[in-house]
Formats: structure tokens, sequence, C-alpha cells
């Protein structure tokens, strides 16, 4: 199966799942919770999104100690992904991954909702 045809079955997926995490992204948060000490029983990584940055909207991620009442949970394998109601609407259909390159670190949002994204990476809009 060619690249593109795999990354056409994915967004297939997340589209059907709502948000997908690659096992490469999975692998990388499950070391960071640990780093911070995060239980993985209790907390997750959080997904957002905030106003601002280069083109409207900015991606926001960073780990937090429990769902909040409202949140969609995402589970993959030991790892929770939490997004709240107003950020699911432009993360709906997102995959995260994560690379790691001789020229880039970081994770990468692979969202079909996005119309137009700026070079940073973190900011879109849709």
């Amino acid at each position: 199966m060619s690249t593109e045809q795999l990354q056409v079955l994915n967004a297939n997926n997340a589209q059907q799942k709502g948000i997908q995490v690659t096992e490469r992204a999975v692998a990388r948060i499950r070391v960071a919770m640990a780093k911070e000490g995060i239980s993985p029983a209790e907390g997750g990584l959080r997904l957002g999104i905030t106003g601002g940055g280069c083109s409207g909207l900015s991606y926001n991620i960073r780990f937090d100690s429990q769902p909040r009442e409202r949140d969609r949970v995402y589970t993959f394998g030991d790892v929770r992904v939490f997004v709240d109601p107003k950020s699911f609407i432009y993360l709906h259909g997102m995959i995260l991954d994560y690379e790691e390159t001789l020229m880039r670190q970081g994770f990468n949002f692979i969202n079909p909702n996005s119309s137009k994204s700026c070079g940073c990476g973190s900011s879109f809009s849709a």
C-alpha cells in the first residue's frame, strides 16, 4: 500500500472515530507522561484549540490530571486523550502524529478541517 493510500485510509478512520493518534505519537506521549509523573489511569493528554496564532487558531497540547465533565475521551492503549466540545468541532477527523528527523522533532497535526496553515505547523484557519 502506498503512503498516499495509507494517509487516505487513516483519514477515513479518523473521521469515523473522531480523532486518531499514531503509534509513534502514543509512544512519545507515554514517555512524556512518565517524565511528568502523570498517571495513565487518571490523567491524559489534552488537545485543544485557542484563538490566535499566524492563521487565526492555534493547537494547544498539554497534560491534564483528569478529564472534564463534557470532554470526549479517546483511548489508545494505555494513553488517553481529552478533547473539550468546542475544540472537537475543529479537531474532528484529525490525526496526531510524532516526527523525529534531523530537521524537525515534534507532533504533527494532520487536520482535514484546516483550510490554511502557517509554516510553524501549530496555527491554522478553518
